[in-house]
Order: structure tokens, then sequence, then C-alpha cells
């Protein structure tokens, strides 16, 4: 899967110089999609499927309703930030993630901009660059700096999201927002980060981001404190210690965070 990461970085990295000329198109509100997303998955599914050829690739662009529950599943998101990459904001990565049977059995998030990646294996630990890492040991809220993600593809979800927000930052040292959860749930698990949430993430932006996270001593889950698993839904990540803190934050009275699609008129 590194390889595979690698390779897709490699194509992402040549095709910078062109961003001036390059044909983006928008797939849904603020959801963009460009010839490089595609190029760098098409890369990643051949680089897999030449070691594993009875494999799947559940990928964003070229097949986001392939089965998660086959033997092996590779979840790819080959740019996850690509609004960042298309101004040259240089918050964005290459994501996969080894599924076997609903059960994520490693991960790898490679940071493109700065060539640094983090993996896992389930059982084994987590890394960055080959070195051990650990959630951040913070307790207190008021020391905390908070990661999250705008629900701007539902913008109807913005007034709840609003109110989360503002309590957020009254309780801690800060939040930040950078555009590309699959960067902002290795931040939680390297601990620059104490704690993240989003209301709305797919498959291919989490998959390699959880199991990460887990096994660098955090903890994922949804709004309702279940164990988060690679789907379209919301996300609260944390260190752990911090966990239950936010979730009580984040559903007090007057943050209806539903997840349920808007209902028609």
């Amino acid at each position: 899967m590194l390889d595979a990461a690698r390779a897709a970085a490699d194509f992402i990295r040549s095709s910078a110089p062109s961003l001036a000329t390059l044909d983006w198109r928008e797939k849904a509100r603020a959801d963009f999609v460009s010839d490089i997303d595609v190029g760098a998955e098409s890369r990643i599914a051949d680089h897999l499927l030449g070691r594993f050829p009875s494999a799947v690739v559940l990928g964003e662009e070229l097949s986001p309703s392939a089965a998660l529950m086959e033997e092996l599943v590779f979840v790819v998101d080959p740019l996850d930030g690509t609004t960042n990459f298309l101004h040259g904001y240089p918050q964005y990565a290459v994501s996969i993630a080894a599924v076997s049977s609903g059960e994520t059995l490693a991960g790898v998030v490679l940071d493109v901009a700065r060539d640094s990646h983090y993996s896992a294996t389930r059982g084994g630990g987590a890394q960055r660059d080959g070195t051990p890492i650990r959630v951040s040991t913070t307790t207190e809220p008021r020391r905390a700096l908070i990661g999250t993600g705008f629900p701007f593809k539902h913008p109807y979800r913005l007034d709840a999201y609003i109110q989360q927000l503002a309590r957020v930052i009254a309780e801690t040292s800060g939040v930040r927002r950078a555009g590309a959860a699959a960067l902002d749930l290795t931040d939680v698990a390297s601990g620059r980060l104490d704690a993240f949430w989003e209301l709305m993430l797919a498959p291919w932006d989490v998959a390699a981001g959880l199991l990460i996270i887990r096994e660098a001593g955090g903890r994922v889950t949804d709004l309702e404190g279940r164990d988060a698993t690679p789907a379209h839904g919301p996300v609260v990540a944390s260190n752990g210690a911090l966990h239950e803190w936010l979730l009580e934050l984040l559903a007090r009275p007057g943050a209806d965070a539903s997840v349920t699609d808007r209902p028609s008129a």
C-alpha cells in the first residue's frame, strides 16, 4: 500500500506545475475532481491489483459503490484535500486502507506536500515514517487544540455545526480546520491535535485514519459514542481522555447534528 501511495504521490507532485491550466470539475457543491484525482486512483488500483488480483478497490473517483464486505478490499482516497491541491495549499494526502470482511487490517496515509507517511497494522501499533507515534496526554479541555471539518457539502447542517463550533472554541485553547480529513486524523494520532470532529465523512476519508488513531492509543466514534467504521457519517476522534467531554459538548441541546438527509419539501 505504501508503494502504491508513493506512486500516486509522485504523479500528484509532477502535476503541480500545471495547476494553472488544469481542468477541474464540480461533482457536487464545493466538491471538485480533476484528472489528477482520477490518474492517481488509476495508478493506485493498478499497483494494488497487480499484487492482489482478486481484491476489490473501493475508490472515491472510479469505484465509490464497490462492496466493502469482500475478502480483501482496498479503500482508497487518491487525493484527500483536492480543493487544497488545486489552490496550491499544502495540505493534501493519499489514503489507503486494507479491509477484510469489514475489518480494517492496515492503513497508510501519505502527506504528499511534506513527503511523510503514517501507517498502522492491526495490533502492530502506528508509525510516522517508521517511528512509533502516540496520541497526546492532554486531559484538560482548556489546554486542548481541536481539529474540525466544515459541512461545506451539506450547508443545511451549518446552523447546528456553528453552535457546536462556538461551544468548542469557548472551552478550548483553539480550533483548526485544514481541509484534509485523513491528515486531521493522523494529527490526532501523532498528538498534534487532541481531538477532531466532522459531521459527515466518507469511507475513503477515514478508513486508514481510524486504524492509525486506534493503534496510537486514541478513540474514534460517531456522535453517539459507537465505534466508528469506514462508512458515510460523522466522526469524533480523540486521545481518549477528552472523548466523553467532546461527545457531551457536541450533543448539548440546541445542536441538532442529525446526519440524515434533508427532508424533501
